[in-house]
């Protein structure tokens, strides 16, 4: 069973940016680690694509990307402006791409929602799903990096696709439209990123009493 999900062309461009977004994001991290340009492209397009991956394989169906070159081309454009934009990229990358990277982050999830729901699954897998496919991918690309996820030490990020689903659950039962629902979600989730970023806000660091021996 496959999935083509009936997007605007505002939704179309907004997928576009978080795809590139998080592309651009696992290429910078390699470079820091010196990788070539191939294991550039690597970290991309695992961040692109590791998330959903992840979900399609766990609901048994094709992964997306094997159905459409886009992603494949808009990691390759990535490499390309970091390879010939290399100053350019770092000076605005802090102050643009982590807007572009929620933008990404806030679709990702609702697609992953509506796509586990479309294959008959509950809610609770839904928003586990959707989770995945927003986060996973950010996940993959630091354990080819050797690096502590990201997800699991800094500012809100799995969590705000959590919050997102929930939401999505509740207001689906209260019977909204769906369209709806899935807009208010993804505002949803982008306000608790961008706020998680602009505060710093994280969940509590678990601590462990030492014992004597």
């Amino acid at each position: 069973m496959n999935f083509t999900p009936d997007y605007s062309t505002f939704l179309l461009v907004i997928e576009f940016i978080g795809t590139f977004a998080f592309a651009i994001s696992g290429i910078r991290m390699a470079a820091a680690k010196k990788f070539d340009w191939f294991g550039g492209y690597c970290c991309g397009f695992a961040v692109a694509i590791g998330g959903g991956t992840i979900r399609d394989v766990m609901l048994g169906t094709t992964p997306f990307w094997m159905t459409n070159p886009f992603y494949v081309i808009c990691t390759a454009i990535a490499l390309i402006i970091v390879i010939l934009f290399e100053e350019h990229v770092n000076r605005i990358y802090n102050a643009f791409l982590h807007i572009f990277d929620t933008l990404g982050l806030a679709l990702f999830t609702v697609v992953g929602i509506q796509k586990t729901l479309l294959f008959g699954y509950p809610y609770w897998v839904a928003i586990i799903l959707g989770c995945i496919t927003g986060a996973a991918g950010g996940l993959i690309r630091d354990i080819l990096l050797n690096e502590i996820p990201l997800i699991f030490r800094k500012e809100i990020y799995a969590m705000a696709c959590i919050c997102g689903g929930l939401v999505y659950y509740g207001m689906t039962r209260l019977g909204f439209h769906e369209n709806f629902v899935s807009i208010v979600t993804f505002l949803v989730v982008c306000v608790i990123r961008l706020l998680a970023v602009q505060y710093h806000l994280s969940l509590p660091i678990l601590k462990v009493r030492k014992t004597k021996d």
